[in-house]
């Protein structure tokens, strides 16, 4: 049985676990409550590119929630750190939001729509048929195609909403040519993520609400995970994968009680 009461890390998803657009989820402030009294050291680990970390810290505030800048990270980052080391000072051509281009910008990555090395591909309003021609276009051209992450949805208010593998398709499809992704499941953005931490992953839990991400990222990082039934998936959705989570839990409220009870 894993007990909550030894780990000293959480790695902790956002849509779908935290949140459903604007709304947040039951449970949550306790959960955030429990991480801080107990002196845990968590992180927020999104594989949505679309914010900046200020943005993520602004939304949870405007949700009553205090949690500072630093506890987040996002496949945006990821995908920045990874382009800096792969080629410093590139150009890339991108479909995104800030949260993205404010990353590649940090790191030196300049924007070129003529012949990037890169085209960069996140969730984003600015997708369109033209964005979608210019993308294929300049990767038929020689630019290597990035996606921020694999994820095919994501959870909104209303339902779900067509993430970055879904909105990256239609390139790879009219190409013929394969993205690589740098968010979860990556190992990458794991150890990133371990590493900020500051724990090992023997000490940490990897908390998500997606079987093919969150899980399978936590368990290949050798790290304890729960499942939430909060966002994405359902027990049917277990029947699909070879691996299982360490818990299965209706959200993240969850979480506090079980270590109470466990002491």
């Amino acid at each position: 049985m894993l007990n909550l009461n030894e780990k000293k890390g959480f790695i902790c998803d956002m849509d779908g676990v935290i949140y459903h657009g604007n709304l947040i989820l039951p449970g949550v402030p306790e959960f955030i409550q429990w991480l801080k009294e107990e002196k845990k050291e968590y992180l927020f680990l999104t594989n949505n590119s679309g914010y900046t970390p200020l943005e993520l810290r602004q939304k949870l505030e405007r949700m009553g929630l205090e949690v500072p800048e630093e506890r987040f990270y996002t496949s945006a980052l990821a995908t920045a750190a990874f382009l800096k080391e792969q080629a410093p000072g590139c150009s890339a051509y991108v479909i995104g939001e800030a949260g993205l281009l404010n990353a590649l910008y940090d790191v030196g990555i300049t924007m070129n729509d003529v012949n990037p090395d890169y085209v960069v591909v996140g969730e984003g309003r600015s997708y369109s048929l033209d964005t979608l021609t210019k993308a294929a276009n300049l990767v038929l051209g020689g630019a290597k195609l990035i996606g921020a992450n694999s994820d095919l949805t994501g959870p909104i208010e209303s339902g779900i909403a067509p993430a970055c593998r879904a909105l990256i398709a239609p390139i790879e499809l009219a190409t013929g040519k394969e993205a690589y992704f740098c968010g979860k499941p990556n190992p990458l953005m794991m150890r990133t993520g371990l590493r900020i931490l500051g724990c090992h992953s023997a000490e940490s839990v990897m908390v998500g609400d997606r079987m093919d991400t969150d899980i399978i990222s936590g368990m290949e990082c050798g790290m304890s995970t729960i499942l939430v039934l909060s966002g994405i998936s359902t027990m049917d959705t277990l029947k699909q994968y070879a691996y299982r989570p360490s818990l299965v839990m209706d959200g993240v409220g969850d979480i506090p009680e079980q270590a109470r009870a466990a002491k």
